[in-house]
């Protein structure tokens, strides 16, 4: 990883609704809609976060239909690993209707 790299994802974790994400993101893979309640914020003000942390490689996308799921990419780097591993898994309940 660049210099480059590790700077845009340490400019990823920095924020605490993308911790949040995160955090919830540690039990498997969620739908956007599922972040919502959890962070209290609009729908595509949650997607301009995952953004954030899917352009930094931290996060990738599935679309399923309409929907779009969100999971931990399966190789994170060392420095984004020690980050995750401090932060307490945050479970959240489903809220979209497949």
């Amino acid at each position: 990883m660049n210099q480059d790299q590790l700077i845009q994802q340490l400019k990823a974790v920095s924020d605490a609704n993308r911790l949040k994400l995160l955090a919830a993101l540690k039990n498997g893979e969620c739908c956007v809609c599922d972040f919502v309640p959890l962070l209290q914020i609009s729908q595509p003000a949650v997607s301009q976060q995952l953004k954030k942390l899917k352009d930094a490689s931290i996060i990738q996308e599935r679309k399923e239909g309409a929907w779009r799921y969100y999971r931990l990419v399966d190789s994170l780097s060392p420095v984004i690993q020690a980050v995750l591993d401090e932060l307490e898994p945050i479970t959240i309940p489903s809220s979209c209707s497949k």
